[in-house]
């Protein structure tokens, strides 16, 4: 746990943050930053949800309403084939990552919110698929969250892969805190790993429980919106969602337990509390977390020398306040915050491209290039 000095600093800062609430709501041109300016490279986008980058330096990315975007030599071409999106809330066409060897096998996942199944509404699947002529082909889905729900919220849905080939995902608890967090024969509020043609790895943790969901790889999650493979490391990082308050960064460790909704720094938000806990036996303490709520979506962790004031930095989008937050480590552990770009709208995601620059999807602009000033 924290220090109190160090509690009480993280407190102030969010209280600064906001204060910048209502200015930074406001409709404004993007403000520029010392070292660094921005581009918007894509334009005319509503929630531009995920990206990924192809071997050519072309991108492709969804929005949340179901299309998906092929954007080459400053071309936006609608890619056809999109499986049948269910939008409702939060749910639509999210997250889109190319396999680790996409140069040999062409193999694309990405995460949406799908009627297929059992019960009325939808849920969180993941899908792998080829790009043929602006075509999506050989569509196969690798993984199907259940039972549906016509909840609008909580579907997770980001992905990364780690060292080995893994894939890992998450699913939020789609609003049933009580109910599918802490158990492992329910999907939702969970981060899942699967081998990259969606069979269960034989030393996922669960693979001998009765009963269980065996692509389970931890639990006790809200809604993660955020994963990233850290470039040194290798491990899987994520942030997710609080409640009001007790957004949290953790790093994924195998079979364990993230505590929603045992343990929060967060309270309902009527101002009520629903636990009494920010630890428990046996279950994980976050690296990181936030009072109040910035509402994290999209997470890069930076390994470009384009960047060299923020080389080894997190960064993180925040919906709610409309900036991009840098997050200085010392060990695993935060030192430092600041707010980059503020009043740049609704950050939804933030990648790296391969050449090292990076790329921010922002709601109602686009896609934002952070660019190096000469």
């Amino acid at each position: 746990m924290k220090s109190f000095t160090y509690l009480l600093v993280t407190v102030l800062i969010s209280i600064s943050a906001c204060a910048q609430q209502e200015e930074s709501s406001v409709k404004a041109e993007i403000p520029q930053n010392v070292n660094y300016t921005t581009e918007v490279v894509i334009s005319d986008m509503t929630i531009p949800w995920g990206m990924t980058f192809l071997p050519d330096g072309s991108m492709l990315i969804t929005e949340k309403s179901g299309e998906l975007i092929h954007y080459k030599n400053n071309v936006k071409t609608l890619i056809e084939g999109v499986p049948e999106i269910y939008v409702r809330g939060q749910g639509g066409l999210l997250d889109i990552i190319v396999h680790p060897n996409y140069s040999e096998n062409g193999w694309i996942y990405i995460s949406y919110a799908s009627s297929d199944g059992q019960g009325d509404g939808g849920n969180t699947a993941i899908i792998r698929c080829k790009l043929d002529n602006n075509t999506l082909i050989d569509k196969h889905i690798v993984y199907k969250a259940s039972p549906n729900s016509k909840k609008g919220q909580h579907f997770g849905s980001r992905i990364a892969f780690d060292n080995d080939g893994y894939l890992y995902f998450s699913v939020g608890d789609r609003g049933n805190r009580d109910e599918n967090p802490q158990d492992i024969t329910r999907d939702g509020g969970k981060v899942y790993r699967l081998n990259d043609d969606g069979t269960i790895p034989s030393d996922n943790p669960f693979v001998n429980e009765a009963n269980a969901k065996t692509a389970i790889y931890s639990y006790g999650h809200r809604n993660v919106q955020g994963m990233i493979k850290h470039p040194e490391t290798g491990e899987i990082w994520t942030h997710e969602h609080g409640p009001q308050g007790g957004d949290e960064i953790n790093i994924i460790q195998k079979s364990k337990n993230y505590g929603w909704p045992k343990i929060s720094y967060g309270i309902n938000y009527n101002g009520t509390s629903f636990t009494d806990h920010t630890a428990l036996p046996g279950m994980e303490q976050p690296l990181f977390y936030w009072v109040p709520s910035i509402a994290p979506s999209g997470f890069t962790i930076i390994s470009s020398d384009k960047y060299p004031q923020w080389k080894g930095n997190l960064l993180v989008g925040s919906l709610k306040f409309q900036y991009l937050e840098r997050l200085v480590l010392e060990g695993n552990k935060v030192i430092k915050r600041e707010k980059l770009f503020e009043g740049i709208g609704r950050v939804r995601s933030v990648r790296q491209d391969p050449d090292g620059y990076i790329y921010v999807g922002v709601e109602n602009v686009g896609i934002v290039k952070i660019v190096p000033k000469l």
